[in-house]
């Protein structure tokens, strides 16, 4: 056999290690990646590819093959797909909020019940508010008796026809929108393989119930509205119906563990199945049947019974967030709270996020339809739930950033001294020149800090979801807010006015906002670069919650990277494993799959990397130490974690190293993982030079020496390791 080549006819092995680079959330272009110019891509797609240099054959600055994985357009894509995951921003902040679970098994059981919960009721108030739109506005008052502007009074042709047929016809509105979201969140193909989370089987259970919901309480706000004038026994038995889907559809998520216990598996999806159909049948039943009842309707302003569905929708939110909320925080109630991240709280946040979203994109679509066609003059304007929401989110905004301003000045002082500490043992002689930069260095390091104080203002922003538990409750005592402001607070008529019409535009801003912010997230990499982490962190994990949010990137990604790895320790001598930013969460993951025959020919190299600073405390259930402690194990320790003071996001992973800090123990290869980098290098230009050496930050800088020692090291490592 000639040398080199291996057995049964395997191509031969190039004596040499390849430096695959996986970028952060940056997007960054591979030839950026690799620093080497246009690239040609060797294997992938154009979403998620492998690339190499054009002009060698991928030789880097110190003789290893040079490879980039680009994975930037696989969360988003294209602008069309960017701009429609924007509106299924609520439903990925309540299937991310599953995944900040605590770590005791019991309360995270809970949490995830709560979670799923939360999501269900956030797609029942989805179609409650388009069914505000579609039956409450167009079909009962700009078809009856309000006569909105034109052409809405004469919608489809429905004017003069018996309100039974307008509320059917119309009623498709919200079963479209309905279909529209699951058709957003279908999955898209991804390679063949393993995946890395088997929980498609999850989302289409989740799915079946989602859609028997959402159908189910179509069926109510009709069938509501129907008896309001007197029950027949059809009504009245399709009315019990509804009610026992909707029941259904909640006892199914309210079992811990039961969606997910593979011995139950089989049962649950034809019962989720099952209950589909029988959504779908009653709603074609409902339809028919409003349609063929002749009796006369109320005379009221509003369809009836609207308000009060709107209201316990709404409400319900409230009660489960405060519930999830109280849990948390009762579970741990102890411990230091700038940490408080780390013990479950992020759930909470996360999901006051997805609910605040959603009502008010709800309560805005309402009430900006309404003033769109002048469909609630006279009548007190819209709906008094829809009110509270726009009023409580209005407050809560005003809250929340109050809140962080205070945090940011108190937190101040400690940050900078903080920070006077960590730039006096790196400089700590310093010319008169050098006094300035030293300055602009300590304020650097302050910022970065601030991230350690997160979970304080998670906290506070958790406590202000009373705010929205408060206005539901006050709505139930038949109170409207321009009542409570004139006869209780003593304010003047106008002021709520003001308040509600400063929430819609708050609302309509957060939308705007948030679709200029896709465009330029898949646009413009500076604008992604600091954005992006938030979208790419809320589809990195699956849908365990809500099945119509954006798919994982990762069950992608992650097989895709592992099966590229396994190929190249095939060819080369070894791979050495590059990841900046996030790229290195998705190189770790890819690790845990590796074969052992692989894993003897890897080494991992990090750098501005959020696993331990950022991801092991949003998420300790799932990336905690233990995990990363296998991370370690299965590349027998060849790992290196390079980081910066300076770096807002990245962070040590086992130790920080920092100067004055004890040595660790020498037992714990863990120990040996992180090195420090003092950002910058020096405060004063080098001889020669014009400008000082720039602080790096979270930049890569796969350019820097100590990068270029830390890829020599590992990769002697990789060709002496047996």
């Amino acid at each position: 056999m000639p040398e080199g080549t291996g057995q049964h006819g395997d191509p031969p092995r190039e004596r040499d290690v390849v430096e695959l680079r996986v970028h952060g959330v940056s997007g960054a272009e591979p030839g950026t990646v690799l620093g080497q110019g246009p690239a040609r891509q060797v294997a992938g797609d154009d979403s998620g590819g492998f690339h190499r240099a054009e002009r060698s054959d991928g030789g880097g600055p110190d003789g290893v093959t040079l490879e980039a994985y680009r994975w930037g357009d696989l969360p988003s894509g294209t602008v069309a797909r960017t701009l429609s995951l924007v509106l299924l921003l609520p439903f990925m902040l309540s299937n991310l909020a599953v995944w900040m679970r605590p770590t005791a098994r019991r309360g995270g059981a809970w949490v995830t019940v709560l979670c799923r919960l939360l999501a269900l009721d956030l797609t029942v108030l989805y179609v409650v508010s388009t069914a505000g739109v579609a039956l409450d506005l167009l079909a009962w008052r700009c078809l009856g008796a309000t006569r909105c502007r034109g052409p809405f009074d004469e919608v489809g042709g429905l004017d003069g026809r018996q309100v039974g047929m307008r509320l059917a016809v119309l009623s498709l509105l919200p079963i479209a929108a309905v279909a529209f979201l699951r058709l957003l969140g279908t999955r898209r193909p991804r390679p063949a393989g393993k995946p890395l989370w088997a929980v498609e089987p999850l989302v289409g259970r989740l799915r079946a119930i989602h859609v028997a919901a959402a159908l189910g309480m179509l069926d109510l706000i009709l069938l509501a509205a129907r008896v309001s004038g007197g029950a027949t026994a059809v009504t009245a038995v399709l009315l019990t119906l509804s009610v026992a889907v909707l029941l259904a559809c909640a006892g199914l998520l309210v079992v811990p563990g039961l969606l997910d216990r593979a011995a139950m598996t089989s049962m649950v999806t034809r019962t989720a199945t099952r209950l589909r159909a029988v959504a779908v049948g009653l709603t074609a039943a409902t339809l028919a049947a409003i349609v063929l009842d002749e009796r006369a309707w109320p005379s009221t302003a509003a369809l009836p019974g609207y308000d009060t569905i709107a209201t316990w929708a709404l409400l319900g939110e409230m009660i489960l967030l405060v519930s999830l909320s109280a849990l948390v925080l009762w579970h741990h109630g102890r411990g230091d709270r700038r940490r408080a991240l780390s013990r479950g709280l992020g759930s909470a946040v996360v999901a006051a996020f997805a609910v605040g979203l959603a009502g008010a994109f709800s309560a805005n679509l309402v009430y900006q339809s309404g003033n769109l066609l002048d469909g609630y003059r006279g009548d007190g304007g819209p709906p008094v739930p829809y009110q509270w929401t726009l009023l409580a989110f209005f407050l809560h905004v005003t809250g929340g950033v109050l809140v962080c301003v205070a945090l940011t000045r108190l937190s101040r002082r400690r940050r900078r001294r903080a920070a006077a500490a960590v730039t006096d043992r790196d400089f700590p002689t310093v010319t008169p020149e050098g006094v300035g930069r030293l300055r602009q260095v300590t304020r650097a390091v302050a910022r970065a800090r601030f991230v350690e104080w997160v979970g304080l203002l998670a906290v506070a922003w958790a406590a202000l979801t009373i705010i929205g538990l408060t206005t539901g409750l006050l709505r139930l005592f038949g109170l409207t807010p321009d009542e409570l402001a004139t006869r209780f607070l003593g304010l003047p008529v106008g002021v709520v006015g003001m308040g509600l019409a400063l929430g819609s535009y708050f609302a309509a801003a957060a939308v705007v906002a948030l679709l200029l912010g896709g465009v330029f997230a898949y646009r413009t990499p500076w604008f992604r670069r600091h954005v992006g982490i938030l979208w790419d962190l809320g589809t990195f994990w699956p849908r365990a919650a809500h099945p119509f949010a954006p798919p994982s990137y990762a069950d992608r990604a992650v097989p895709e990277l592992a099966h590229r790895i396994t190929q190249l320790t095939e060819r080369h001598d070894g791979v050495l494993l590059c990841g900046h930013s996030h790229g290195s969460a998705l190189l770790a993951l890819a690790v845990l799959r590796l074969p052992p025959r692989v894993r003897a020919r890897v080494a991992l190299l990090t750098y501005g990397s959020p696993l331990d600073r950022l991801y092991a405390r949003i998420f300790p259930a799932y990336l905690n130490e233990d995990v990363l402690r296998q991370v370690g194990e299965r590349v027998d320790w060849r790992w290196l974690n390079l980081w910066r003071d300076t770096d807002p996001i990245g962070g040590w992973i086992f130790a920080a190293h920092r100067p004055g800090d004890p040595p660790p123990d020498p037992a714990d290869p863990a120990g040996r993982v992180d090195r420090r980098l003092r950002d910058p290098s020096d405060l004063l230009p080098a001889p020669g030079e014009r400008c000082p050496p720039p602080m790096r930050g979270h930049h890569p800088g796969e350019s820097d020496p100590e990068f270029r020692a830390a890829v020599d090291e590992l990769r002697a490592r990789i060709q002496g390791s047996p």
